[in-house]
């Protein structure tokens, strides 16, 4: 880690899209972050349902994804801590790590609206500055970047119906996903 300005992007990544590519590269350009990490979450403390995809599998799916994307690089840290993935305690961890780089956390607009629901979300706030990204049906004056329709919930849901996913995720994602049969089952409501 070289630069000085890192954003970082959690997340489940079930699966990593162009979505989530695009928009870290715009928040990248328009911030002038030197660096995005991205960061796959063990477990979500706000969503209930686990991913379809074994944290080895998302692992294996984001490198694929970031292997020539320059400025754009994976940690496992929260899957390899396990358990409930606070976003506070990625901030700590990073902090700790790189004390006299300036953090920025991405996240899709669509969250905006559950901050306060955040583990320590007022700790938080003081620790790092937050980067809302467009994301579908979501109108904000705070967000960065173009907005982007695609979904991880809509590629699974194509996946499981035979549909193609072509120009929705990296190609050497694509077929990793074929090749492994991952989301051919439909997840449960």
């Amino acid at each position: 880690m070289n630069g000085q300005r890192i954003g970082l992007f959690g997340g489940t990544f079930d699966p990593i899209h162009h979505g989530h590519l695009i928009m870290a590269r715009d928040v990248m350009e328009l911030d002038q972050l030197d660096e995005v990490i991205f960061i796959p979450c063990s477990q979500s403390p706000l969503k209930q349902t686990r991913t379809q995809a074994s944290d080895e599998e998302r692992l294996t799916l984001l490198k694929l994804a970031l292997c020539e994307e320059p400025g754009f690089s994976l940690s496992d840290w929260e899957i390899r801590r396990s358990g409930i993935s606070y976003t506070i305690d990625t901030v700590i961890h990073f902090q700790n790590q790189y004390p006299s780089r300036d953090f920025f956390w991405l996240v899709g607009e669509d969250q905006a609206v559950s901050l306060d629901r955040w583990h320590r979300i007022e700790e938080l706030r003081k620790l790092i500055t937050f980067r809302f990204m467009h994301r579908e049906g979501s109108e904000s004056h705070l967000t960065l970047g173009r907005r982007l329709d695609i979904s991880s919930t809509e590629i699974r849901r194509r996946v499981a119906a035979g549909l193609s996913i072509r120009y929705l995720v990296p190609e050497p994602v694509r077929l990793e996903i074929l090749r492994r049969g991952l989301y051919r089952t439909p997840q449960p409501a």
